[in-house]
């Protein structure tokens, strides 16, 4: 799981096991301190309240050295409330405070009004202290080309990934060995306790299915209701699962180049997909040679690429980039394209140490880089778009200097029910994670976007996503079928290019997919 952590941070994807592998919570009482809102509203968001709260840097030591999480919230409007709705838009590394604001608004309001909307960032991420920057610029332009056909190349990349390891060592030796899902889960029972409530209600989307799923395996007496939209597979955390999300991307990429094909009127690279999308490689290969800008080379051209992998919404704003460059011979409007969705700032480095902190530490990384260079091979000869780009991004995994932890299994029958949302064609995600995991939460509803390809599909301008949803939130009923999934839904309509009346996406899409960004 990805993040575009630039956007998440400023805004402020388990597995075979056992719990017993899940250290052990400390015994005795520990006090629990109360919160100090104060408001902090935007333009947006008005009624959006501010906190923070210290908790254990290691939960078995209750009384050891103390952090910071940075809390969000918009409070309840109604007579009777429905408790807290904790909210998560995955990274790991993204920031939930903004994410409060945004769901409060989302939601239909006489369900919005039954709860206080919780957000937070996680530890590590953000206005939550100590915010992590393990090396400030690693992602500057113009990075090695990805795709390591020299053996000069992927010495130089694998570089990079062992200096970004040793720079977390260096800079966090302390912090690291609690920067993992199941201490961010035991937050968020300390952010329960906070509140002075029993039970808690969760939205979690993409890597925050993962937290939500181990924090109900860890307190299933304390779940009220469990939202999990976009699911990471429980059979593959991490390193197998970012490899079938190579593979997913390049069924996502291709569907954009034949999206383009089917808008030939508007951007005059023909109508046959596969024409489109070897000249998408033509680009690639000529940025590889010459930076557009001295800015945009071929790894920044794969970043700039990838969230359309998440969000269609954004296609109309790659395709015209991709135009103009081909077309035109003018890289202005790809060089702006990579500034609004590639580019990384000061936030995205935090976004991306939280990201490689928590996966490297969650569970075991192979050692070995012929592992990593073998298996990216395969992945790569059958899905080039971006398989060499994902498996640097997650190389320090291999040099991490902290060693990993036991997967947590998730399964659990102690639940109430449970609701689960999956896009059939969704790549960050891909739709074997929803199954999986509907089948390992007991008395869970399956409600599935057939054909869709957007990661995040819930108050994102599904109507018929959304009435599950809200009758979920209002009554705690799931869906019941007969088959994989309880419920389907049709897609959402794909985007027209700019120019076309069609080209206005759901206004709540784009938001959404701001918020959760990137790579998550």
């Amino acid at each position: 799981m990805r993040t575009r952590a630039a956007v998440l941070c400023a805004a402020a994807a388990v597995v075979a096991g056992s719990l017993a592998a899940v250290p052990a919570r400390a015994a005795g009482p520990a006090p629990v301190p109360r919160l100090a809102w104060k408001e902090c509203g935007t333009d947006d968001h008005p009624a959006l309240q501010c906190a923070s709260l210290k908790v254990p840097l290691d939960h078995t030591r209750p009384s050891g050295r103390h952090i910071t999480l940075a809390l969000s919230r918009v409070p309840h409007t109604a007579k009777t409330s429905q408790g807290p709705l904790l909210v998560n838009p995955g990274g790991p590394g993204g920031s939930g405070l903004a994410l409060a604001g945004f769901v409060a608004a989302a939601l239909p309001r006489s369900v919005a009004a039954q709860y206080d909307v919780i957000g937070f960032d996680p530890r590590g991420v953000g206005r939550s202290t100590p915010a992590l920057d393990c090396a400030p610029g690693h992602f500057r332009p113009v990075r090695p080309d990805t795709v390591p056909a020299t053996p000069a190349l992927e010495r130089a990349d694998l570089e990079r990934a062992r200096a970004f390891a040793a720079a977390c060592g260096r800079a966090y030796a302390d912090v690291l060995p609690h920067v993992d899902t199941v201490d961010a889960a035991r937050d968020m029972d300390a952010i329960r306790q906070a509140l002075g409530a029993r039970r808690i209600n969760y939205l979690g989307y993409s890597y925050g299915t993962y937290l939500g799923a181990v924090y109900a395996k860890l307190f299933p007496e304390r779940v009220r209701r469990l939202v999990l939209d976009s699911v990471v597979n429980p059979e593959g955390v991490w390193y197998d699962d970012n490899l079938g999300q190579d593979l997913a991307f390049g069924d996502r990429h291709r569907a954009l180049m034949a999206w383009i094909a089917s808008h030939d009127s508007a951007y005059g690279l023909g109508r046959d997909p596969q024409r489109v999308e070897a000249q998408w490689y033509a680009m690639r290969a000529a940025l590889a040679k010459r930076p557009a800008a001295g800015r945009v080379g071929a790894a920044e051209l794969e970043d700039t690429f990838m969230p359309g992998g998440y969000y269609n919404g954004y296609w109309p704003h790659l395709a015209e980039a991709f135009a103009a460059y081909v077309r035109d011979r003018d890289p202005g409007p790809l060089v702006k394209a990579y500034e609004r969705f590639g580019a990384v700032d000061a936030s995205g480095d935090n976004g991306y140490s939280v990201y490689t902190a928590v996966q490297c530490r969650d569970a075991a990384w192979p050692r070995a880089w012929s592992r990593w260079r073998r298996d990216t091979w395969v992945v790569h000869a059958k899905a080039p778009f971006a398989s060499w780009n994902n498996a640097w991004y997650n190389a320090p995994c291999a040099f991490w200097p902290t060693g990993a932890l036991p997967p947590v299994d998730i399964a659990n029958d102690a639940l109430p029910p449970a609701l689960l949302f999956q896009a059939t064609e969704d790549a960050a995600t891909p739709y074997a994670g929803g199954v999986t995991v509907h089948r390992l939460l007991a008395g869970s509803g399956l409600v599935v976007e057939e054909g869709g390809g957007n990661h995040g599909v819930t108050l994102s301008g599904n109507a018929c996503l959304d009435r599950y949803l809200t009758a979920y939130l209002t009554t705690g009923e799931v869906p019941r079928g007969h088959g994989t999934a309880d419920a389907v839904c049709p897609k959402s309509p794909d985007p027209g290019p700019l120019t076309a009346k069609s080209a206005g996406t759901s206004r709540s899409g784009a938001a959404l997919h701001d918020l959760l960004g990137f790579r998550g």
